[in-house]
């Protein structure tokens, strides 16, 4: 299950799945674009580890490191307890 996390200004979403049995998380983050349809990456946490960026320019991606990397430990609680609504008892 994906759990939606954070939506940038630009309209950029951010998501993650459930931490599975070893902790790990992955975090999905997409954009509209009108010429490529969406831009694409996924985030391994805890690793940091990054794959799949399709259409982000450099700049892009380093901004979005730095937002998943200030909020990882958000990211990771959330995703121990089921999202957002589970996590703060919605």
């Amino acid at each position: 299950m994906m759990y939606p996390f954070m939506t940038l200004n630009d309209g950029t979403e951010i998501v993650h799945s459930d931490m599975d049995s070893s902790g790990r998380v992955k975090v999905y983050i997409e954009k509209a674009d009108a010429k490529d349809c969406f831009h694409h990456v996924t985030c391994y946490l805890p690793e940091g580890v990054w794959k799949d960026n399709y259409g982000f320019t450099d700049d892009e991606l380093a901004y979005l490191r730095d937002v998943v990397d200030s909020t990882s430990n958000l990211i990771l609680e959330f995703a121990a307890d089921g999202g957002f609504e589970h996590a703060a008892g919605f």
